[in-house]
């Protein structure tokens, strides 16, 4: 493999992770073997049984990704957050090259807060390290932008790294390079706190400033207690509202606009916090005055807080609530669902319990008088501006099987609804709300737990550290389905920007010495848009599971294969993904057990079906990407010539097998023989060439286009 010297590069700064830390050997974490468990089983069949229950929550997950479209940022950048609609929340930036152009286009209308600004840029300047501090959507992302573009020039890019990146490791590792700009936006800190220490950080500035580089951290403004951190935090602010509006409206062209909606206007526009905000406001006056006064009055905001200003009674406020979590599903379930919320409340009113732990929650909405006496026609007609009713057939139903089900009049609703539940009412409706999410988690009906992951992510934007304690640490060391709700919930974060480093870090946390169920809970939650936005540090981790024990090993090889499935219509994804594990194969010893299990984690990779349609997964690639053949081919020659052998050409055939009736396919498949060839002894071509048609033999291969494509390929490796 001439070029795997050059491969550890991936296209991506080296990032600190746990490939310095894998475990030349495999654990054994089973019990010896005259043992039983607690149930009175023996260890072997309840691991059996456990890694049954992994495979039935993948199933599950698969089917999620399979039907979920969802967008991945590597191109360009917005941090304004007005590309993404008025009130909505930004995309995150994955880790990767921003271009100059990106930035451009970031800082378009950026007007710099001051003195924070200034105060910034001349630590940033002196000890080429800065982290501003403040809250989420104060214009820090862009901040961080202006800052980088004012150290190092106009015209220059940057380069976004990880979240939860270690900076103690940053500063020892390569990863810094000469002349560089860096950025870390919404950063999560370390792993373990106690690994931070001011030295660390002293050095990595250290390390920046003899290699000319700068970098930028946003965080929180709990970052500012951390000793380490301390004598490097900026406290930062949003702009004035009216002084970024007059900035914006000084790049736009100009719009006339009437003396008597002047002052409805900017006294609107004074009372925004976030700059995304002014910025829609600002621009939406290209496409006419009544869009922009449209944004700034807000309508859906208005109606929902004019709903719960009214005071609703349980019986309105209950199937409001439930809805919130469980939009879509038939109304037949959720009837079911939103009564056994009423049951959750009205057994919690019996208990006549009280909560000091919560004292906000004294200043909150009562809740009592919990009754079932409402029809289905009264509670609709009280949320007829909020919910509305639609027929629609699931995924594979038959349309005339089509069901009635309840859903917000716009997405924004719904996030709006939990919004207000969070502010208005206490714990006498959250503790019983969260047993009812808690009892839905465990239901087998997928539907039902997706739209519960979904709602709890909405509900992390207002309290991420009550869904963190009381939901998620708990159902990641549940049951398989309550794993699956878990992973989907940190995948359904990923769609705001400040949660989606919250995410990640949730998901690494459970990766180590937190027990096996958590670590599957790990790998289950890095497949996805999770996995998709951070690739590197996904596919580190999901790499040092492969290592672990059998059970948290066999779920990081499914992640890994599910990454890799749903990367299908990614090209530049999906070569990425088999560089990355022709790079771990190559930085293995030959017959050691690290490269035994990275060969066995090839070989499911290379039988992988593809997530939709018919044939492996290989084969879509070979079709469909250019660049994968030569990947493919290095990936099988490791296989090939070891004692997975067997698995390889078995792949190989099921490949062939899948692009029989496409004559597009040959070339890629000429390619993929000769990269074989050109890594291959004439004697290993000689082997290749008697094995593969004795395996084409088979009834499951033995077609003519597959023997066909079987000849393009050896007579690539014999010519």
């Amino acid at each position: 493999m001439a070029d795997d010297a050059e491969a550890p590069d991936l296209s991506e700064p080296p990032v600190p992770g746990p490939e310095d830390e894998l475990p030349q050997e495999q654990q054994d974490d089973s019990p010896p073997a005259n043992r039983t468990d607690a149930d009175g089983d023996p260890p072997a069949r309840a691991e059996c049984s456990e890694r049954e229950e992994d495979g039935k929550g993948y199933d599950d997950l698969r089917r999620v990704l399979g039907q979920r479209v969802y967008n991945n940022f590597y191109g360009s950048v917005d941090a304004s957050g007005a590309a993404f609609g008025f009130g909505s929340a930004a995309a995150p930036l994955a880790p990767g090259a921003v271009g100059p152009d990106e930035v451009d286009r970031a800082l378009r209308f950026y007007l710099s807060p001051q003195p924070c600004f200034d105060d910034a840029l001349t630590k940033l300047r002196a000890e080429h390290l800065v982290v501003l501090t403040g809250p989420d959507s104060s214009g820090r992302g862009a901040g961080a932008f202006a800052l980088l573009r004012k150290a190092r020039g106009e015209g220059t890019g940057l380069r976004s790294l990880s979240p939860a990146n270690s900076l103690a490791e940053l500063a020892a590792s390569s990863a810094i390079k000469a002349g560089q700009a860096y950025v870390i936006l919404d950063y999560v800190g370390e792993m373990n706190v106690d690994a931070v220490q001011a030295f660390e950080i002293r050095r990595l500035s250290e390390e920046l400033r003899g290699k000319g580089s700068y970098l930028v951290i946003t965080a929180p403004e709990a970052t500012r207690r951390r000793l380490a951190l301390q004598d490097h935090c900026v406290p930062w602010q949003a702009p004035a509202p009216l002084e970024l509006f007059d900035h914006c409206r000084q790049l736009m062209p100009s719009a006339d606009i009437p003396p008597e909606v002047v002052a409805e206007l900017l006294e609107r526009v004074a009372e925004l916090r976030r700059p995304a905000d002014v910025v829609a406001v600002a621009t939406g006056l290209a496409d006419g005055l009544d869009a922009a006064l449209k944004m700034l009055r807000d309508s859906q905001k208005e109606l929902v807080r004019n709903w719960f200003r009214d005071e609703p009674s349980a019986g309105d406020l209950l199937p409001l609530a439930a809805l919130a979590f469980l939009e879509g599903i038939p109304e037949r379930n959720f009837e079911r669902a939103a009564f056994l919320l009423g049951t959750h409340v009205r057994d919690w009113e019996q208990t006549g319990e009280t909560h000091i732990v919560e004292p906000e929650a004294t200043a909150t909405t009562a809740l009592r008088g919990v009754t079932f006496e409402q029809t289905r026609a009264r509670w609709k007609e009280r949320a007829e501006e909020l919910v509305r009713t639609e027929r629609w057939s699931g995924p594979g139903q038959d349309p005339s099987r089509s069901e009635r089900r309840l859903v917000f009049v716009s997405p924004r609703i719904r996030a709006l609804v939990i919004g207000e539940l969070h502010d208005l009412y206490g714990y006498e409706l959250w503790y019983p709300l969260r047993q009812w999410l808690s009892e839905l988690s465990r239901l087998p009906d997928l539907d039902i737990r997706t739209e519960v992951a979904r709602g709890v992510a909405l509900y992390a934007r207002h309290a991420l550290a009550e869904v963190d304690e009381n939901l998620l640490q708990v159902w990641a060391d549940g049951l398989a389905c309550q794993r699956v709700t878990t992973a989907l919930a940190l995948q359904f974060m990923c769609e705001d920007e400040h949660l989606a480093p919250q995410a990640l870090n949730l998901a690494l946390s459970w990766a180590d010495n937190r027990g096996p169920a958590r670590a599957v809970t790990t790998a289950m939650a890095l497949t996805g848009p999770l996995g998709s936005l951070y690739r590197l540090e996904a596919l580190n981790w999901l790499w040092f599971l492969t290592n672990r024990g059998e059970r948290m090993a066999s779920a990081a090889r499914r992640s890994l294969v599910l990454l890799l499935q749903t990367a299908e219509q990614e090209p530049a994804r999906a070569l990425f993904t088999l560089r990355y594990v022709r790079t771990r194969i190559a930085d293995t010893a030959h017959r050691s057990k690290a490269r035994s299990l990275a060969l066995r984690t090839t070989v499911q990779l290379l039988e992988a079906e593809r997530m939709e349609g018919p044939g492996t997964l290989a084969a879509a690639l070979l079709r469909d990407t250019p660049g994968s053949a030569r990947q493919l081919g290095l990936l099988w020659v490791s296989v090939l010539l070891s004692v997975c052998r067997r698995g390889a050409v078995r792949a190989l055939c099921q490949t062939l097998a899948a692009l029989h009736n496409d004559p597009s396919a040959a070339p890629a498949v000429q390619v993929l023989g000769e990269t074989m060839r050109d890594e291959m002894t004439p004697r290993q071509w000689k082997a290749l060439g008697n094995d593969l048609p004795n395996a084409l033999r088979h009834p499951d291969y033995a077609i003519p286009g597959t023997r066909q494509l079987a000849q393009v390929l050896l007579g690539s490796l014999r010519s």
